[in-house]
């Protein structure tokens, strides 16, 4: 049954007897052709594992196991949850799992029953957790290999902002970090039910091997604390971790403009940076 049709949808949610829950921003698809088109991005293969997070009603759940992919749903809502074993027949390959995604123990699961294979991820994401969620899965490479994800759509745009532009931030520098972002597709608000507020984009994060730095941590405070006062110079927005003088003669030693603000630095030049500050500090 293709509960992507509003029609279908609403019937299914009834015979349930649950509406979409606001607090666990339950918003369904209901274009069959952005589903597809997710699919389709995310390049999902018979060969694939996908972890699909917030699979909902089921509606992109069924069409990854067209594909002849082995799906693992992890569906928070217990009644939906529960309803996705009807998906379960011959010849497809489904687990699901009824937890949230923050706390299930992805990487046990995959060392269990997928040791040799990198999991694909494909979420349409609460907004409201989109960052934590993706903060935990995307420094694990040796997991994944992709992320595409259903995100608001001025978050998409942060996701895959250049330097000196205003979607640029410390989060791009992150996901930069660890995977080479490419935004997809924009989903206009009318493809859900209920009809959110947003426009919502896809995205995909294919993740790649972490360049190396000195330290990860000192890194990305670095980079954060840099970003808290984007429109400040280096020596002004990074003076709680370093003086003005010792920003200032850094930038000079490497030939960039002591007025550098952090919206100037790529993620290769932060990383210079962050390592000649650590070796200027010593």
């Amino acid at each position: 049954m293709p509960i992507y049709k509003p029609t279908e949808l609403l019937d299914f949610l009834k015979d349930l007897g649950i509406n979409p829950k606001k607090a666990l921003s339950q918003n369904f698809l209901i274009d069959g052709n952005i589903i597809r088109k997710i699919v389709s991005s995310a390049n999902v293969t018979s060969d694939d594992v996908v972890l699909e997070i917030g699979p909902g009603p089921g509606s992109l759940t069924e069409a990854l196991l067209e594909t002849g992919a082995h799906v693992i749903a992890v569906e928070k809502d217990r009644v939906l949850g529960q309803s996705l074993e009807r998906l379960r027949t011959e010849g497809r390959k489904l687990d699901v799992f009824i937890e949230d995604i923050l706390t299930f123990p992805i990487e046990q699961y995959i060392k269990d029953n997928h040791p040799n294979k990198k999991l694909k991820v494909i979420a349409n994401l609460p907004y409201n957790i989109t960052t934590p969620i993706i903060a935990q899965l995307i420094p694990q490479t040796k997991l994944f290999s992709s992320l595409t994800l259903m995100v608001q759509d001025e978050v998409a745009r942060r996701f895959v902002g250049k330097p000196n532009t205003p979607d640029y931030s410390s989060f791009t520098v992150f996901l930069n970090f660890y995977t080479t972002p490419r935004y997809s597709f924009k989903v206009s608000k009318n493809c859900f039910y209920p009809i959110p507020r947003i426009e919502s984009a896809i995205v995909t994060l294919d993740l790649k091997e972490p360049p190396k730095v000195s330290s990860t941590d000192a890194f990305f405070k670095m980079t954060r604390t840099s970003f808290e006062h984007r429109r400040k110079m280096l020596r002004a927005s990074l003076k709680e971790l370093y003086s003005s003088e010792l920003v200032t003669q850094t930038l000079v030693d490497l030939n960039m403009n002591p007025l550098t603000r952090p919206e100037d630095l790529s993620l290769q030049q932060f990383i210079v940076f962050f390592e000649r500050l650590s070796v200027n500090k010593a």
